[in-house]
């Protein structure tokens, strides 16, 4: 499993209907690409209380050949060069994904994000991990918890959990969230084939 994501911001005054009408229109061209597991379209705006107006749009991909013809070989990713430029991919390898309860309700209204540095161990980082692995569980065994995905990024050492929500993310969760997005849709055309627990 992969995780990636790409974030583009736009002005202050920018019209965020036209970023929602854009995935209105493109969001049912991954249904079903082959290789994917999951892409939550989200985004976060200034009158909800972001610093800024961006999409932000999250993946989980089961086959990195897959993601590999997304990014380069003109099978999605060209849309996004066309209309933003050659923005900054970012990705990381999957630890970890629980299902939630509101998983088998399909649909999602908001999503969090936090990163954090991956602390410094002689030997123990496995124990970390388990630990970490432990708590994302706990995550998505809340009733309104959809989906929570763990991955690092070892060219910084940089834990990423992705969590996708029912309603509203939950107080707590966004106290020590470093993002916080609205969900516009969801595809997830091999979202049961992803692995399911901490990969070992």
């Amino acid at each position: 499993m992969y995780a990636m994501q790409y974030e583009i911001s736009v002005p202050a005054d920018y019209d965020m209907a036209i970023l929602r009408d854009r995935v209105a229109k493109a969001a049912p061209m991954l249904d079903d690409r082959a290789g994917l597991g999951l892409k939550a379209y989200v985004i976060r705006e200034l009158a909800d209380g972001s610093p800024v107006n961006q999409y932000a749009p999250f993946y989980l991909w089961n086959d990195t050949a897959a993601m590999s013809r997304f990014l380069f070989a003109g099978a999605g990713f060209e849309r996004i060069i066309r209309s933003f430029g050659r923005v900054t991919v970012r990705q990381w390898t999957g630890l970890a994904r629980f299902a939630g309860p509101a998983m088998a309700g399909n649909a999602a209204a908001a999503a969090s994000r936090r990163t954090r540095p991956v602390p410094v161990f002689d030997d123990t980082l496995s124990t970390w991990i388990e630990e970490i692995a432990a708590e994302a569980e706990d995550l998505a065994g809340r009733d309104d918890a959809h989906t929570v995905a763990l991955a690092i990024d070892p060219t910084r050492w940089e834990l990423v959990e992705f969590a996708l929500w029912a309603d509203a993310v939950p107080a707590d969760v966004a106290a020590t969230a470093t993002e916080r997005y609205q969900v516009l849709h969801i595809s997830r055309p091999e979202l049961a084939a992803l692995p399911k627990g901490l990969l070992r």
